[in-house]
């Protein structure tokens, strides 16, 4: 199985709940991403491509296997920081 996704990377939380709910009001993710992602993805408007399962970390690989193609996620903690993740693709 693979993914594919785009994510807005932010060390805290009251940053990432911000950004969520910008998302949701309809703003561009991928503008977003490109303003405040700390994760090099950004200039890609934060599109990290296909992956593999086991190749993200565990908070990451499971918000993602959970959701839906084409929608958000709340944001989700890993030692990396907080990640508001778009869901963009599954294939076997």
């Amino acid at each position: 199985m693979e993914f594919r996704a785009s994510h807005i990377l932010v060390k805290d939380q009251a940053t990432a709940d911000k950004l969520y709910e910008r998302v949701k009001r309809g703003e561009s993710f991928e503008v977003l991403a490109r303003q405040y992602s700390t994760c090099p993805s950004k200039s890609k408007g934060g599109d990290l491509g296909w992956f593999k399962e086991g190749q993200m970390v565990p908070a990451f690989e499971n918000a993602v296997r959970k959701m839906g193609t084409g929608t958000i996620s709340k944001p989700v903690r890993s030692q990396f920081g907080f990640h508001i993740i778009k869901k963009t693709g599954v294939r076997d």
